[in-house]
């Protein structure tokens, strides 16, 4: 057996080392030239793969609790989902999730994952207080915040160890229920508008129509939201609805997306509406399907996600969406976030400005659009996020991370670019 991305491409042959114990897991890093940790495989690219796996989701026990001060301390292969069960019906939820709970909490901090309250939270490592992990020199260290080996981890890629446990803070929460305001804008410019009228809300992301044209370019549906505070705490997750097989390369194309964006704009009321929502409808729509990624087909998608600086954004967003729009090469997934001040994390993707993910299935011509897009992204000063990315150049990615050489330094000083690489690590040479 072989492990895959999410996102199907591309499809290597490995072999797979599980982690259990940290006894075996140091005898594998001393004996194994080369290899890259690997989580529940929710990264879109490549950056959890190479010829050598580390399998660590089944590291994944529950170590302890203080309910008083909310820190949860836990192996890093569970998932942000085990998290929840556990932990809403006791009145707390992870401070930052990411658009999916089926991820590892060590896949968390390696990516270090922002959501919808990324302009009010930060990232994922905002809340990790500490945690442990193994150099490739097979000993184990305890890292808390301010360290450099914190700096390099949280958002590293996996690239500086492997992550064994973690310290998080978790939020309070009274209900498992989001009040959420959905509001219907015409086009990018009210779309601008509606996240800055809204940018006190703790929880904002968009869903935008990137094949609307000329006046219509830009237009969405945002929806904003808090929790609730009714006292319903049952929370238990949905059963899903699973895609049993992959589709048919030709069933998502230009006019399947189109009728899927036309639906879905329409379903909002015009203006302004209100609803009670649960957690997984608010936060993670998409893992109500199982193996929703074969709706792409056996050849596989990429998501294709950029930050741009605040003062760039709108210009930027509407240069992208318009050479989008003209290829045809529209996606049904396509969410825009607002984003608060950046970390200090070396890798880490967010800045105070605008992101835009794009699900595209790989076909012939993608990775031509992508380039161009790329110039546009590194034009207005911004970046491609790591955990989605399977093409981004060297070039494109050093200009998008001014602290790549910092990171590279500290790999090459403590021998971590011998050891730990993955398709992705070798391509933009990190």
């Amino acid at each position: 057996m072989s492990l895959l991305s999410w996102g199907m491409f591309p499809n290597i042959q490995n072999k797979i080392f599980t982690l259990r114990d940290e006894k075996s897991l140091s005898s594998y890093i001393k004996e194994t030239d080369e290899f890259i940790p690997y989580g529940n495989g929710r990264s879109y690219g490549d950056s959890a793969l190479n010829d050598n796996i580390l399998y660590a989701k089944p590291y994944n026990n529950f170590l302890s609790f203080d309910d008083k001060k909310g820190i949860l301390h836990a192996q890093a292969g569970v998932l942000l989902s085990e998290i929840l069960e556990a932990f809403v019906s006791r009145g707390w939820f992870l401070k930052v999730t990411p658009g999916t709970k089926l991820i590892t909490l060590g896949g968390a901090i390696a990516s270090d994952v922002h959501g919808k309250n990324h302009h009010v939270e930060g990232c994922f490592s905002e809340c990790v207080e500490e945690f442990t992990i193994m150099g490739v020199d097979g000993k184990i260290k305890s890292c808390k915040r301010g360290d450099e080996l914190f700096l390099v981890t949280c958002g590293g890629m996996g690239l500086t160890g492997v992550i064994l446990s973690a310290k998080i803070s978790l939020k309070k929460i009274n209900s498992k229920n989001i009040n959420q305001t959905t509001i219907k804008t015409k086009n990018l410019k009210e779309t601008f508008e509606a996240f800055e009228n809204n940018k006190e809300k703790p929880y904002s992301v968009a869903w935008i129509d990137c094949l609307a044209k000329d006046e219509d370019i830009g237009k969405c549906l945002l929806m904003v939201g808090d929790f609730a505070d009714d006292g319903n705490l049952e929370y238990k997750s949905k059963k899903k609805l699973t895609i049993p097989f992959n589709f048919p390369s030709f069933a998502l194309n230009t006019l399947s997306v189109k009728a899927f964006n036309y639906l879905y704009y329409a379903k909002a009321k015009d203006g302004i509406s209100k609803q009670k929502v649960d957690i997984d409808t608010f936060f993670y729509p998409l893992d109500a399907i199982g193996d929703w990624n074969k709706i792409y087909g056996s050849g596989g998608f990429t998501q294709y996600q950029f930050i741009l600086p605040k003062e760039q954004s709108y210009e930027g967003l509407k240069e992208i969406l318009t050479k989008i729009s003209a290829s045809g090469k529209g996606s049904f997934l396509a969410v825009l976030k607002l984003y608060g001040k950046a970390n200090e994390n070396y890798l880490s993707f967010p800045m105070e400005g605008y992101s835009l993910a794009l699900d595209f299935k790989i076909e012939r011509g993608l990775f031509e659009l992508l380039d161009k897009l790329d110039e546009v992204v590194i034009k207005h000063g911004g970046r491609i996020y790591l955990t989605k990315d399977v093409r981004v150049s060297k070039e494109t990615f050093e200009k998008g991370y001014p602290q790549i050489e910092k990171f590279r330094a500290y790999r090459k000083e403590h021998k971590m670019d011998k050891k730990l690489n993955s398709l992705q690590s070798k391509r933009v040479q990190i």
